[in-house]
């Protein structure tokens, strides 16, 4: 560690004070919320909240994998995540967050039934992205393979049967989810089925957001599109690792369908801004028009490597990044996006740091930095949301993920860039299914 900062503090002469909070944001989550467990594998709570999140730390690990390229040691912490993922995914697919132990600890109790693994059950498409995503990146960086054991395999499985039975969720999904809670963002209707969405378009269902929050529309757009980056990751590993024809073919042939059907059902046209992304859709002509702060986002999908057709991909940052997005703030100490998760007016630094890295301009870049480091309400650490008027009110004392997307912008600002290989479709163009790939949906 010490080696790879003085790497680091080096070419952060021009900005200690950037140095200083990226210092206290990179050891942050090895100090405080990671885990060595007796069989191997590695767990992460997210910060305030004791559970691992299948999301929050596949991001939290991502800035790791500079350091693991020179270090061993790191390199099989990270592995040993992955594999903490994937024996949870094999233990609920369906599920977000899980617990250290089988101890029955969770959010709230929403089924009697609930595995004492799990510590909340909403269904959330980016879940099992990003694992995926993971051990991937590790493999593509490090040449690291001891993530991929039996859970690895055993959990891609899962992960295909789930996604082809939600491109019929209305039809094939056992997906139920009801909470007593006076937020309507905090179950889902129909008792527990979720937003009504029509079948057979290619598109993924999701009962909730990478927030947690209960979609508006069944199929989020952002989350399809990181179905289609992490396919075309394992379509690579399949033919180049794995030697799976199976898996290769399995995965490339969902990649173009949710591609396909990205391009065909997720967009419409504005008149301000011309074509764009839109957030949610149902497939029946319902288009839910904003970003949320949290990731996939529209804003991300860059930073995800979704091969977007660009002048929709343009527009829709512009939208985005204005005042017609509901979730746009701008406020006396900074202007970004928000979340229906947190109160109006509340700004993420996740949502900033995503800006700064889909940005081409280093200006803009050091001017997010700059911003983000003097919206902590003087703690020097990053938080979940913050009043765009005043930072000294913020949400989340101690949010892992927010210091992690801090410490990924500004390694990114030095230089630092993770190997992502381009899919078949960022490489050759945009090609539709045929008509018999379509009926195989």
């Amino acid at each position: 560690m010490d080696n790879f900062m003085k790497q680091i503090q080096k070419r952060a002469e021009c900005c200690p004070e950037l140095m200083k909070v990226f210092a206290e944001c990179y050891t942050n989550t090895l100090h405080t919320t990671v885990k060595e467990m007796e069989d191997g594998t590695v767990h992460v709570i997210t910060g305030d909240i004791p559970a691992m999140w299948l999301r929050d730390s596949t991001a939290q690990m991502r800035p790791y994998i500079f350091w693991a390229k020179e270090n061993n040691q790191m390199k099989e912490m990270i592995a040993g995540v992955v594999r903490r993922q994937f024996h949870y995914i094999c233990i609920d697919e369906y599920a977000n967050a899980f617990n250290e132990l089988p101890n029955g600890a969770c959010w709230e109790k929403d089924d009697p039934e609930q595995n004492p693994w799990v510590w909340e059950r909403k269904f959330e498409i980016d879940s099992l992205c990003y694992p995926v995503q993971l051990a991937y990146l590790l493999w593509k960086n490090t040449g690291c393979v001891s993530q991929f054991d039996q859970n690895f395999f055993n959990g891609i499985e899962k992960i295909f049967k789930v996604f082809r039975t939600e491109q019929f969720h209305e039809e094939n999904s056992p997906y139920r989810f009801h909470r007593k809670s006076p937020l309507f963002q905090d179950t889902l209707s129909r008792d527990g089925k979720g937003a009504l969405v029509k079948s057979g378009t290619g598109l993924i269902w999701s009962g909730f957001r990478p927030s947690d929050d209960a979609c508006t529309y069944g199929y989020l757009i952002p989350s399809n599109m990181f179905v289609v980056v992490i396919m075309g990751y394992l379509e690579e590993m399949a033919g180049k690792l794995f030697f799976n024809e199976k898996m290769e073919k399995e995965a490339r042939l969902l990649k173009e369908q949710v591609r396909d059907a990205v391009e065909r059902e997720g967009k419409t046209y504005t008149e301000e801004f011309g074509m764009v992304y839109a957030y949610e859709v149902d497939g029946y002509g319902m288009y839910n028009l904003m970003d949320d702060a949290n990731v996939p986002s529209l804003l991300a999908m860059e930073y995800l490597g979704y091969p977007a057709d660009a002048e929709a991909a343009e527009n829709t940052r512009r939208y985005i990044l204005s005042d017609r997005n509901p979730f746009y703030y701008r406020g006396k100490k900074a202007s970004g996006i928000g979340s229906l998760h947190t109160p109006s007016g509340y700004i993420w630094h996740i949502a900033m740091a995503v800006q700064g890295l889909t940005s081409k301009c280093s200006e803009e870049k050091l001017e997010i930095l700059k911003n983000m480091v003097a919206t902590t309400g003087g703690t020097g650490m990053m938080h979940e949301g913050f009043f765009c008027d005043d930072d000294s009110r913020y949400t989340r004392e101690w949010f892992s993920w927010a210091n992690a997307m801090y410490a990924e912008l500004f390694l990114d600002y030095l230089g630092y860039r993770l190997e992502k290989s381009k899919t078949p479709l960022q490489a050759t163009g945009y090609q539709t299914c045929s008509a018999a790939e379509q009926r195989g949906f």
